[in-house]
């Protein structure tokens, strides 16, 4: 076989094992009984558990090299934050406080994770190193805090608070300072999503009478409604490259989630999951995700020419 068949050979075989460079969303379903975390990939293909136990487990994030994943799980009594490599193995667990923690949020630079507690006796933003040390307190108010998202730059922190008296989306600096009021509505805004460049943030907003995707500048202006449907949209995550949004829908005709993407202007709008249990809180994964543990096309490729 000559050297150009056998690379369509092992280009072919890749593909079809699912090795080439792609991205994944990972989310959470209880179509086996309990809420467990599962990935796929960003077409919907491929579904797979990565948990599989009994109490449930919530609101994956990915972490910025996508080795890892966080998450939350009720698997001790009560909400904490766990970590686990991105296959499911290497179980960790970061909080140990008889108190919920839960929601995390990476760092850019994978160093941080952000999460909510309520230990102080309402719910407040944390962050903590990626090991679970240092635990602290960056938001500090009466009021419910809650929901974190790190922006792309590190340098700030957005967040839902119902601190004037409905939820609204807010940012502080990533010390809990500079407190931004963005949203200003008599209804409820919360969910918010960084787009990878940094200039717009996606959230979930109940300002038409059900739960809508909206999106916005990261200083609050141009609120804009991406979706329109009589059903609950809510949770969006953007892709890495900014042309897209995966969220949760239970347009679906009964009051179970379905994972949907969309363009970033709102078209285009795709169901991923058809399943008749709960999907809900994706998060979408780096880039090219599936290669950093496998042997790539090129990669392999070249060692083949060089032995042959």
């Amino acid at each position: 076989m000559g050297h150009t068949a056998k690379r369509l050979v092992v280009l072919g075989l890749l593909a079809m094992a699912g090795l080439a460079a792609g991205q994944q969303i990972a989310f959470s379903s209880d179509r086996g009984g309990n809420a467990d975390i599962f990935v796929m990939a960003s077409d919907g293909a491929d579904q797979k558990p990565l948990t599989n136990h009994v109490a449930g487990d919530w609101r994956p994030s990915w972490s910025p090299d996508g080795r890892r994943i966080a998450f939350d799980s009720m698997r001790d009594g009560n909400y904490e934050i766990y970590l686990m490599d991105a296959d499911g193995t290497n179980l960790k667990r970061l909080t140990t406080d008889p108190a919920r923690d839960y929601a995390p949020s990476w760092s850019p630079n994978g160093g941080k994770i952000a999460f909510t507690s309520d230990r102080d006796g309402n719910e407040e933003v944390y962050v903590m190193n990626a090991d679970g040390t240092a635990q602290t307190n960056l938001t500090n108010n009466p009021a419910p805090d809650f929901g974190p998202a790190w922006s792309p730059d590190a340098r700030h922190i957005a967040f839902t608070s119902r601190r004037h008296g409905n939820l609204d989306i807010y940012t502080m600096n990533a010390e809990g300072a500079r407190l931004t009021r963005l949203t200003d509505e008599p209804a409820w805004d919360y969910s918010p999503s960084w787009s990878p460049d940094g200039r717009q943030i996606a959230f979930t907003s109940e300002r038409d009478t059900n739960g809508e995707i909206y999106v916005m500048d990261s200083d609050g202006a141009g609120q804009t409604r991406l979706t329109n449907d009589p059903a609950w949209d809510r949770t969006p995550s953007w892709s890495p490259n900014g042309r897209q949004i995966a969220f949760s829908s239970a347009r679906d005709g009964n009051w179970n989630y379905e994972i949907y993407v969309m363009d970033a202007d709102g078209a285009g709008q795709v169901r991923l999951t058809h399943n008749p249990a709960n999907d809900s809180s994706p998060d979408w994964g780096p880039p090219g995700l599936a290669v950093p543990r496998r042997e790539t096309a090129t990669s392999l490729w070249a060692r083949i020419k060089t032995s042959t």
